[in-house]
């Protein structure tokens, strides 16, 4: 039997004195997590926050499960923890089992794991230093009862700092990340950073999506660059890495996370679902490549 699980308390109050103590401990226990039963482990980052990392995750993960895959996801945003609300299911609470903390089920293929399940209220803030973030995020892979899984998708805060980094050094053998990025000049410097943050921590890049790339005009057809272009092609280029998708803005899709309607989302044969599939087909060819080796 586990121990509980992260203890309303300790969400409520970390004093100095019980961080570094959280930080000794963490010190000692092993750096790294075999997360037995996991096939592939899948990043979903960006450099800094609003870019629609989360909404990203989420769809991906639907899309992955609704295609008869067995996915998780983690939400490791110990701060601004969104996943559940775009699923429907804030105000769930985890069940403890033989086995560890039960994640919350979305579908029958599809379960989920956020900070947010354990907090008060969606107002409720988590005052936390890194340490007592490094202790939540091993919890979060360690004892949690993920079960036999094809895909681990673990949506991260932005920016490179305690939780990517710790995530980064607990599971060895990432299959890779997907970085999501917008075209304005601002997110494209943090795309850089956070290319280069992979690439020092060994964490292959699958490649990039860019998101809310412009706007389909209902009666022309066309595109409409809102915030310009061409900038992902040339961080792509200079990188050698790839373009997933350049994802146009689409309401529905939008107006689904903020629902809690996620899961329900059958897609319209939009053009925003169209370039979407090029991102879960190049993660669904993990699968089919392990397969193949015979694995």
């Amino acid at each position: 039997m586990p121990k509980e699980f992260i203890p309303t308390e300790d969400i409520k109050k970390s004093s100095p004195e019980e961080a570094k103590s959280k930080e000794q401990q963490s010190q000692s226990q092993p750096q790294t997590l075999s997360l037995e039963g996991v096939k592939h482990k899948i990043m979903i980052m960006s450099g800094k926050g609003g870019v629609g990392k989360s909404t990203i995750a989420a769809f991906l993960a639907s899309s992955l499960s609704k295609r008869g895959y067995r996915v998780g996801l983690l939400d490791s945003d110990i701060h601004g923890p969104s996943i559940p609300k775009m699923f429907g299911l804030e105000n769930k609470k985890p069940e403890i089992d033989e086995k560890g903390i039960v994640p919350i089920p979305v579908s029958k293929n599809l379960k989920i794991m956020s900070i947010a399940f354990l907090l008060e209220g969606e107002d409720f803030p988590v005052i936390w230093r890194g340490p007592a973030k490094m202790s939540a995020i091993k919890q979060f892979l360690q004892e949690v009862s993920w079960g036999v899984l094809d895909f681990l998708i673990i949506d991260l805060p932005p920016g490179t700092g305690d939780e990517p980094l710790s995530i980064a050094q607990l599971i060895p053998e990432f299959d890779g990340a997907i970085v999501i990025t917008t075209p304005q000049d601002v997110a494209l410097t943090s795309v850089r950073k956070s290319i280069n943050f992979l690439d020092l921590v060994n964490v292959p890049v699958l490649g990039l999506v860019e998101n809310m790339s412009g706007v389909i005009c209902p009666s022309c057809g066309d595109e409409i660059e809102v915030f310009g272009g061409g900038g992902v092609e040339k961080a792509a280029s200079d990188f050698g890495i790839s373009v997933l998708a350049e994802l146009p803005i689409e309401p529905q899709v939008s107006q689904k996370a903020d629902t809690g309607a996620t899961y329900t989302y059958e897609g319209n044969e939009s053009e925003w679902d169209k370039r979407f599939s090029n991102v879960v087909d190049t993660i669904e060819k993990l699968e089919n490549n392990t397969k193949n080796d015979g694995n």
